[in-house]
């Protein structure tokens, strides 16, 4: 404090007055005077971590992610669709599969588990992050801060789990190609929406590295997005979802979705198959579940919960991958009678966990699914629902969240060709956002490099994939004609 040091390995001992003591020629060991603390970076060591990434590229080449060699025993796509629907509530399945069947894209969107799978043969590089666990095109979108501010984000955590960040990203730009696809652009549009995502995840992991880390936990601003992905072509696609998204409200769910009962109170009304009032045992038993959901919750949020009252729950149902899961809405009111609703929702375990040993990856013991899907939303966002819980109803694990706080998305599928790109840059760069609070941004651009080595592998692996869940996809719907598979559309 006040002197300077060298930075060699040794430096001499300091006499009384800060000099050198006079003819001293002893000296001290450079240990540090502050010991490495668990949970705490250590000191800069010799190599770098950009070095250690740039050094990953002579084991696992960045060309070598465009190939897909599919794993021995992998199931056809009508068996991989019959086991996930194992453990969902029965009479729901056949929606869910109307669902799947409706493009190769939406079939995509429910088979994280089937690409997981195949994952197991591509290469990965042992770098692990938090992973979304489904980071496809439509999993990325608007929703309300605490403050009411519109923010844009991934949204969806259901499958999070830490495991290899290639993963994601390879989801992600299939995902676009077969969004494309479905929206009648050309192959070129739909393999450049690819290639552009993993250009913009590569280059926003390059600028995180050079951030401190505090500026890069927080970089890129939501009105930043725009400019740094070079997506000025989605802007008026943005400024109208963005104005729905203002709108999609508790309120106006609870407006739409309930009326007023004889004691002045207000309940769900039946919307089937989509929502259903539940028996008055099941709604109790709901009910009595948030009473622990009140110890997941942060605990200045506690008082807020307490001016509510719980006056009415539903079943409904939710997503593509996600149908057949057990899924409530719960109506709470205020002293005014104001409506807050609450999704308590089926936390199942994770598709990705059962093939992460196959690729060098410990599944850690899950405590509980739900504060799971929690844990990882928030190492994942910048900003998260400030009412983000879990909960346990009837034996089983559950997610709880505000349901509608001003959520909004883009439908990629329904996207101009010439906002193909612009998307995937911004999804990319979001992507890329979100690992980096888990994985070492320095060692993941030290990887992904300068050039578009990366980008040009996994875009190739993309339209690869593509072609393979559409094969997939018709596979699926020639067992729903052949009566395989029960199936209802429209829903």
């Amino acid at each position: 404090m006040g002197g300077t040091e060298t930075n060699g390995p040794e430096r001499r001992a300091a006499g009384p007055t800060g000099g050198a003591a006079a003819g001293a020629t002893a000296t001290v060991s450079a240990e540090p005077r502050i010991p490495v603390v668990p949970g705490f970076a250590r000191r800069a060591a010799a190599s770098s971590p950009k070095a250690a990434g740039k050094a990953l590229r002579k084991r696992v080449p960045r060309s070598s992610h465009a190939s897909l060699v599919l794993p021995p025993g992998r199931p056809d796509a009508v068996r991989a669709v019959e086991e996930s629907n194992r453990g969902r509530v029965p009479g729901l399945t056949p929606i869910r599969v109307g669902r799947m069947a409706a493009t190769p894209f939406a079939f995509l969107r429910g088979a994280a588990g089937l690409m997981a799978h195949d994952l197991t043969g591509t290469p990965v590089t042992g770098v692990g992050a938090q992973l979304c666990g489904d980071a496809h095109a439509a999993n990325f979108g608007l929703y309300g801060d605490a403050r009411g501010s519109l923010v844009i984000d991934l949204n969806d955590f259901d499958e999070t789990v830490f495991g290899p960040w290639e993963w994601d990203l390879k989801r992600l730009a299939t995902s676009l190609v077969l969004a494309g696809r479905a929206a009648g652009a050309d192959e070129d549009t739909c393999r450049r929406g690819a290639y552009d995502a993993v250009g913009a995840y590569r280059r926003t992991m390059r600028l995180l590295a050079r951030l401190p880390a505090l500026d890069a936990w927080n970089a890129i601003a939501d009105e930043e997005l725009v400019s740094h992905t070079d997506a000025r072509d989605l802007v008026g696609t943005l400024e109208r979802v963005s104005e729905k998204a203002r709108n999609n409200t508790s309120a106006r769910f609870a407006a739409r979705s309930t009326e007023e009962c004889p004691d002045g109170g207000r309940r769900f009304v039946d919307a089937r198959p989509v929502l259903r009032r539940v028996p008055d045992a099941e709604a109790a038993v709901v009910a009595a579940g948030l009473g622990g959901y009140l110890s997941t919750v942060s605990e200045d949020r506690v008082p807020l919960l307490a001016r509510y009252t719980i006056h009415d729950v539903a079943f409904r149902v939710v997503g593509t991958g996600s149908v057949g899961t057990r899924s409530y809405v719960v109506l709470l009111l205020d002293h005014r009678g104001e409506p807050l609703v609450l999704q308590v929702k089926e936390a199942r375990p994770s598709v990705l966990a059962p093939y992460l040993p196959a690729v060098g990856f410990d599944v850690p013991e899950v405590a509980h699914e739900g504060r799971r899907v929690v844990l990882g939303q928030k190492r994942m966002q910048v900003v998260s629902d400030i009412l983000l819980g879990w909960a346990d109803v009837d034996g089983r694990q559950f997610q709880v969240r505000q349901f509608r706080n001003r959520k909004g998305s883009v439908d990629p599928a329904a996207l101009a060709a010439d906002q193909v790109d612009d998307y995937g840059r911004m999804t990319g760069a979001l992507l890329a956002r979100a690992h980096a609070h888990s994985a070492d941004p320095r060692l993941l651009a030290g990887y992904c490099g300068k050039n578009d080595k990366l980008d040009e592998a996994v875009a190739a692996f993309a339209v690869t994939y593509a072609d393979r869940t559409e094969a997939d996809h018709a596979e699926l719907v020639r067992a729903i004609k052949a009566g395989r598979l029960a199936a209802e559309f429209g829903i």
